[in-house]
């Protein structure tokens, strides 16, 4: 079968080689799939460059999410022949590759027979993130605020959607109208292009200077220093990720005076503690996505030969949503 393998550490470009690799093989408690389409994170990159905090050795293949059809499982196996999942393989043999093999206990999930494969791959790692954020983590109630940062991005067009699943008043920032435009068809309440516009100064304005009860944040740096001073009183600052480079600090003395919470995510270690939360988590996403209410946002889609081209413009950060390699076996 055909796979991609980082041979050597380097940019996706020259680190990236497609290598004709053994089938998987089929394992207890594990189940192989056909992989239809894997979605591209920011971290795959960084695999390539040897940069991030997982370094499978020499050589490997990239690709975190994937969806497929099941086309072996072992004995007493919960899947069938048929079924369409989507997956999480794990390294050093991940989704860039015909066929995966993953765990089926805590890595395999089934989607309706309505969910195109494209978006059950697009779905996994950030809506999980960001219901588990919103919902476990913030106890969002219907009616609340909530202010998402980078909105056009991949969990934070999954933060807009699932914040107006939820009954809030979405406010999202992005940068320049393209990405502000996202943001308005993805259904947030106002928008807010940080290049142009304090976001600090319109939040009070729409909130009649009370602030944003929930901040979702998933830039870091200076975006997280402003907005502590657009929070309202009980309010919980999402701590998501650091995409603006610089990891925040913040005086204790402040969240004391103003009242509120800043409140780390960590989905990962949560799958890795409460599985049975996660399983929770995509039954409720499945329900939503076939009530119409959530839709992952794609930026567009890329043939398997087109894997470096796409990883670089993904470093570009000039796409929005989620990017997808489709396979055509």
């Amino acid at each position: 079968m055909k796979a991609w393998q980082v041979k050597r550490l380097a940019d996706p470009a020259e680190a990236l080689e497609i290598a004709e690799v053994e089938k998987p093989q089929l394992e207890d408690g594990k189940v192989i799939i056909k992989v239809e389409a894997t979605a591209l994170n920011f971290f795959d990159i960084l695999l390539c460059q040897g940069k991030y905090q997982e370094k499978p050795p020499l050589p490997f293949t990239p690709g975190a999410e994937v969806s497929g059809t099941v086309v072996e499982v072992p004995n007493n196996s919960k899947f069938q022949v048929g079924d369409r999942v989507l997956a999480q393989p794990q390294m050093p043999n991940g989704g860039l590759a015909d066929y995966v093999s993953a765990a089926e206990e805590n890595s395999v999930y089934k989607i309706p027979e309505t969910m195109d494969f494209k978006d059950a791959a697009a779905m996994y790692i950030t809506y999980q993130t960001t219901y588990y954020a919103l919902h476990y983590r913030a106890q969002i109630k219907q009616g609340e605020v909530l202010l998402v940062h980078a909105g056009a991005g991949g969990v934070g067009s999954a933060a807009i959607q699932l914040g107006k699943a939820a009954g809030a008043k979405v406010i999202a920032t992005a940068g320049g109208p393209e990405k502000t435009n996202v943001c308005r068809e993805l259904g947030a309440d106002v928008v807010i292009d940080y290049l142009s516009e304090d976001f600090v100064e319109i939040v009070k304005k729409e909130t009649n200077g009370r602030g944003a009860d929930v901040i979702y944040d998933p830039v870091g740096g200076d975006t997280f220093d402003k907005s502590r001073k657009c929070i309202a009183f009980d309010g919980r600052l999402l701590v998501i990720g650091f995409a603006g480079g610089r990891i925040p600090e913040a005086p204790a003395n402040h969240a004391l005076v103003k009242n509120y919470s800043i409140v780390g995510v960590h989905w990962g270690y949560f799958k890795r503690l409460y599985p049975e939360g996660v399983v929770n988590i995509h039954e409720k996403l499945m329900q939503l996505y076939e009530a119409g209410k959530i839709k992952p946002l794609i930026y567009d889609e890329f043939p398997f030969e087109k894997v470096p081209e796409a990883l670089n413009m993904l470093g570009s950060r000039k796409t929005y949503g989620k990017l997808i390699v489709k396979l055509t076996n």
